[in-house]
């Protein structure tokens, strides 16, 4: 069987990332002494997804992945990986846009009388 790129249009940062994600899951489930034939069972997938999604394919859902999560334990994680309390760069950019100062708005009276 020949070795085909695994997504040959992702930057390889994002395709090494992915494959890191996948072996880091492989990883957990061992630990907890969990075959992918139950992690498949667990995730309602078939085996070959299972290690479709340790080697780190691209094509896996979301879903699936975060069900791997929370079979996995580890669903919190999923809650803080993009927390915007914590996205410094959104918040840098944020400030960077704000006033100098804010002045008090002058109230307009619909009358016309002064």
């Amino acid at each position: 069987m020949i070795d085909k790129p695994l997504s040959p249009s992702l930057p390889t940062p994002v395709r090494r990332a992915i494959e890191k994600l996948g072996a880091d899951l492989a990883l957990a489930r061992r630990r907890r002494h969990l075959t992918q034939a139950s992690m498949a069972e667990r995730l309602r997938v078939s085996e070959a997804t299972v290690r479709r999604m340790e080697h780190g394919d691209s094509g896996i859902s979301l879903g699936t992945i975060a069900q791997a999560f929370f079979v996995l334990g580890e669903l919190d994680k999923i809650n803080r990986l993009l927390d915007s309390a914590a996205d410094d760069i959104g918040l840098s950019l944020m400030n960077a846009q704000l006033p100098l100062r804010v002045r008090k708005k002058r109230i307009k009276s619909d009358s016309g009388v002064l």
